[in-house]
């Protein structure tokens, strides 16, 4: 069995911010063009229980060292899947692959795409507003393993600017063209300000390549509905510039 321990960690609270901005290293699935996986059984099961386990239990902090995932607390274990469920891919995205596992009121899901600007010919569900931050062909992928017990969000990204810190938070609607579409920040309880207890918060440093990831792990789940996207920031914290967006149709825990 495989299980992550997690200290609960409370971080400053900022305004919840809705404000409209101007502006890790993946596997080779991050590549493949648009469709829907199904996954056999087992080998879905085996899967989950390998991303899982691979998955590191810590973000990446602004000064560059590891600490643990801001928030997540609880412990959670990926069970062997019987079954594999669907998802299509987001909107007519070639870029963007999407996997879907579910068992024994468990699920996982992995959404991932190319970063193109809005209005671009090809069409993407991960945009940036930044091309200097977020620069056009850079990849983001997002997992996220549910059960009973609460959520576990993880991010890999590839091809940013090299040592930059980045803010990154679950928002509650999906991207649009404009940078304000995916709404403020997904909260568990209705607040005034944003922290990441009652939040999922993705902050990230990338490495000497560009690379980054992070993961966030609480003992709540989503709304049905309620979380669509995840947004990069130009900043960490609770506020920032939104550089970058990507639709993710989160689920509720312990449901496909």
């Amino acid at each position: 069995m495989t299980a992550w321990m997690v200290r609960t960690g409370h971080g400053p609270a900022h305004p919840n911010s809705g404000r409209r901005g101007t502006a890790g290293r993946e596997d080779d699935a991050m590549s493949r063009g648009r469709g829907v996986s199904r996954v056999p059984g087992l080998l879905a099961g085996t899967a989950a229980l390998l991303t899982l386990a691979c998955g590191v239990g810590v973000a990446h902090g602004a000064d560059g060292g590891a600490s643990d995932a801001p928030g997540g607390h609880g412990v959670h274990g990926a069970p062997a899947a019987e079954g594999s469920a669907q998802e299509p891919g987001g909107g007519g995205d070639p870029s963007r692959t999407d996997d879907v596992v579910a068992a024994g009121g468990s699920s996982w899901k992995r959404a991932a795409g190319v970063f193109s600007p809005p209005g671009s010919f090809v069409p993407s569900d991960a945009l940036t507003y930044d091309t200097r931050l977020v620069p056009a062909g850079a990849r983001i992928e997002v997992t996220q393993f549910a059960d009973p017990s609460g959520t576990r969000v993880g991010a890999r990204l590839r091809g940013l600017v090299p040592g930059r810190a980045y803010g990154m938070h679950v928002h509650t609607s999906p991207c649009g063209a404009d940078p304000a579409a995916a709404g403020p920040h997904y909260q568990h309880r209705p607040a005034a300000t944003a922290d990441p207890v009652n939040e999922v918060w993705l902050d990230f440093r990338t490495d000497e390549e560009g690379d980054g990831r992070a993961e966030a792990l609480h003992g709540w789940g989503f709304r049905e509905g309620g979380a669509r996207s995840v947004i990069i920031h130009d900043r960490q914290g609770g506020a920032g510039e939104r550089a970058a967006c990507f639709t993710v149709p989160f689920g509720p825990h312990g449901q496909d």
